[in-house]
Formats: C-alpha cells, structure tokens, sequence
C-alpha cells in the first residue's frame, strides 16, 4: 500500500514503505522524531538539535528508545547549521527522508537536495493547529500508524488544542509582549507560530497586525518605506511578519504581560531590567517573565505539553501570580 502525504508546499511524497534512514535539518522534528520512539532512523542532523528532556509522560517503550538515540547519539552524523547544511555530506548518508523547514532552510539547499533525488518533506506550520497536523504527517511517513507511543502523543496535542479552545471564553485575554531579539529590538505579527502559540495560552499579541517595513529605517520610523511588501507564504524574499521596533511603540501599545524567551534571543535579567523599567503595566504589575523559546516556537510534539506551560505562564499573571 502507498502512502501519500502532502508537505506545506503542496507537494506529494509517495511512501512504499517507510523510511529507515532519515536526515532532519529542523531541530523541532528531530525532536518529534525521538518522541514518537522513532530516533533509530536518524542518520543526519543539525548542531542545533537536542535529544528530548521532558521524559515524564513517556510509556516504558518511549523510554527504551530514548535510551537506544542516547547511546547512538555521538553517531548521528552532524550536518551542519540549519541555514547551511553541508549538502555533500548529507548526500554520503542517502537518505530517504529528508525533514526540513521553509522558514528555518534555504531555498536554494532544498531545491539542490530534491534536485538530487532525495524525498525532501518541507514544512511550515504557523498555527500550534498545524503543528500538531505536521506531528500527524510525521507518523504517517514513518509507518507509526499504529505504534501506542505515536498515537498517544498525537492524542494529547489534539487534548492540549481541546482544553486551550475551552478555557477561551471563560478567561479574559491578557495583553502580552514578547521580543524575539533585542538589539534590535525585534518581535512578531499574528502570521507566525509564536502568535497563535500566545493565542490559544490566552494571550493577545500587541504587535499581531505590525508588519515589518523595508528598507530597515522605515521599520523605526525613521524615514517612509519604499516597498509595499507583505508576507509571501509561498517562499517570497521579503518577510514582513518580524518586524523591528521601538521602545516608544511598546510603551504605547501598553502590554499587561511581557513574556522574554531563552531562544533565538536568549534575554537575560539585564533585558528584563529595561523592560521592567518602561511605563507599562506589566512592569507595574511585575509581569516581565522568563520562558522557554522551545515551548513557544517549536511546533510538532514540543508542542503538546509546551501549550500547556505557556497557558500556565499566562494563567499565573491573570490570577495574580506573576513573578519576574
């Protein structure tokens, strides 16, 4: 039987039968990879990815594989970065799957890769929705259709997305910031992962309708942007959806919550102080909090018990227990 699965670019992958040799260039899927109990196929993957920490919730089958990608995790070949893979050398691991990212990857390496042979699966969730949709993909490539650990783990994102769209109507959304860099000053638009991460935690982004401007000084007010660009989901050049932006424009879009992640920035207790220092009212109510970049940005399993920290985190400022 041949499964077919679509990627985010509408692409369709034929599977015959499923891959044994995988070559992952999104940390996030190399995760998902090692949650689902399947890190034996991974041949290839980038520096930046990390073996799974958060073993709480694991069945003793989960465990068990953990425990075989521990020991044979030196022996998983390093590619290289995300944005510059060492196509040579992924390649030399013939691959039959490739995991890769429209956002995180070029272009121009994918296209080379799939130009090569090599079944290249591109993804691009921008919702924790689509995300969770992408895990399920995942467990379709690789034959888990069936395997208790997989469905379980699907299972509980879909619990996590139920249990997040309940709590909706009963809360009130909370105002909330979060940079994702800070010199310069850098944040995101209601058309990426983190937003809607934000949003089904309860959360309103204050910079959700901000595009980014071009060139660069118009994107801080400095002089009148030149180009109406808007964001291209098909892979244009010119992304509008992190813009670059000022302390004034955080003071005057008054967020309630401020919310400073350990990734791609990882902002320290010296960010937070300037923060706090602002006329906003979540430095009067103490609200400028610390928080996994992971638990909002990386989509697929991280997801699935990430949703729940993040609502967490937007819970405690809304029942008075935030904390710096």
């Amino acid at each position: 039987m041949i499964n077919r699965v679509r990627d985010d670019r509408n692409r369709e992958l034929l599977f015959g039968t499923a891959p044994a040799r995988v070559v992952s260039l999104v940390p996030s899927d190399t995760y998902s990879v090692a949650r689902l109990g399947a890190g034996v196929t991974l041949v290839g993957r980038t520096s930046y990815c990390e073996l799974p920490t958060d073993e709480d919730d694991v069945t003793p089958e989960g465990r068990r594989a953990y425990d075989e990608l521990r020991a044979r995790w030196d022996q998983v070949t390093v590619v290289g970065g995300t944005k510059n893979p060492d196509l040579d050398v992924i390649r030399g691991l013939e691959p039959d799957l490739i995991l890769a990212n429209q956002e995180e990857n070029t272009r121009r390496d994918l296209e080379a890769l799939a130009q090569s042979g090599f079944r290249v699966y591109v993804s691009f969730p921008q919702t924790v929705d689509e995300g969770i949709a992408h895990l399920a993909k995942i467990v379709r490539m690789l034959g888990l259709e069936k395997d208790e650990t997989a469905r379980a783990l699907v299972a509980q994102g879909y619990h996590a997305l139920s249990d997040a769209r309940r709590a909706h109507g009963a809360q009130r959304t909370v105002r909330a910031f979060c940079p994702i860099w800070m010199e310069p000053l850098m944040t995101l638009n209601g058309e990426t992962f983190i937003s809607d991460m934000l949003a089904m935690a309860g959360a309103e982004n204050v910079f959700a309708e901000r595009t980014r401007l071009y060139p660069l000084a118009a994107d801080l007010g400095k002089v009148a942007p030149k180009v109406a660009a808007s964001f291209d989901k098909d892979g244009g050049e010119r992304d509008t959806r992190y813009p670059r932006v000022t302390m004034g424009e955080v003071t005057e879009r008054a967020p309630e919550l401020v919310l400073l992640p350990d990734e791609p920035h990882p902002f320290s207790e010296a960010d937070a102080a300037v923060f706090s220092a602002l006329p906003i009212p979540a430095a009067k109510n103490s609200a400028i909090l610390r928080t996994s970049g992971k638990d909002l940005c990386w989509y697929g399993a991280r997801s699935c018990a990430g949703l729940g920290r993040v609502r967490a985190l937007v819970d405690g400022f809304r029942d008075g227990r935030a904390q710096v």
